[in-house]
């Protein structure tokens, strides 16, 4: 069974879960994060951890990449295809730019090398948890429309004609950077600063614009929305 520890303001505040097999850095983490003000769930294995959300929906999810059984990487793509979209940061003793972009592909929004400082993991979900809130209105923040789709900047909201379109949160956080100023080419260094991932790498933002376009795309080998600028970056072009 996972173990859960709340704080006297449950109601508000950020539910992060833990899984890891290692029982002495569950238990560091479920201190440290529930001393910073989060309420902490924690799971041993992937096993435990899909009890545990079949009952909560935590705002954020730690996972251990090297585990028994159902590994990391695994949990994280089936999640992902059942249409979690809450952040979701990896630890691992793998901490090479390849591990980081498998983990990437793989539908985590970041990935942190073990052994790790409690602080820069407090740190990185603190900004994922900011960028999974919907931005406040602006006059800059109208409906995109993208062919048969429409993207709604101010809910993070993507629709087509047979509903809504699951994005997760590092997708619908690029889209929202790129919609705020379309037919604008932003380079990949400005990406990764509006979507605090300067520390995770720009190759990063290619990963991410790949499974954007998966979404938005007609075709995704030849964008008509999401296009590349050789030498330069990317630019999200509107229309029918």
């Amino acid at each position: 069974m996972s173990e859960q520890i709340t704080t006297t303001e449950g109601d508000v505040a950020s539910h992060v879960m833990v899984v890891d097999d290692d029982p002495r850095l569950r238990r560091l983490l479920q201190r440290y994060l529930f001393e910073h003000g989060f309420r902490v769930s924690v799971a041993a294995n992937a096993t435990e951890a899909r009890h545990t959300l079949e009952g909560i929906q935590p705002d954020a999810l730690v996972l251990d990449v090297t585990m028994p059984g159902e590994n990391g990487l695994d949990l994280t793509r089936a999640l992902r295809d059942a249409g979690q979209d809450l952040p979701i940061l990896l630890l691992t003793a793998r901490g090479e730019p390849e591990d980081r972009i498998t983990g990437l592909e793989a539908g985590a929004d970041d990935y942190l090398g073990k052994p790790f400082e409690p602080r820069e993991l407090l740190l990185r979900l603190k900004a994922h948890l900011r960028r999974h809130q919907p931005p406040p209105p602006t006059d800059n923040l109208r409906i995109v429309r993208l062919g048969d789709k429409e993207f709604d900047p101010v809910r993070l909201l993507l629709s087509g004609p047979d509903g809504n379109i699951h994005l997760t949160g590092g997708e619908a956080a690029l889209l929202c950077v790129l919609a705020r100023r379309p037919n604008e080419t932003f380079t990949r260094e400005d990406i990764a600063k509006a979507m605090d991932m300067t520390e995770i790498g720009e190759r990063a933002v290619d990963v991410q614009v790949t499974r954007l376009r998966r979404c938005i795309e007609p075709d995704p080998r030849e964008p008509r929305f999401l296009h590349t600028v050789r030498g330069r970056g990317y630019v999200l072009k509107p229309g029918l």
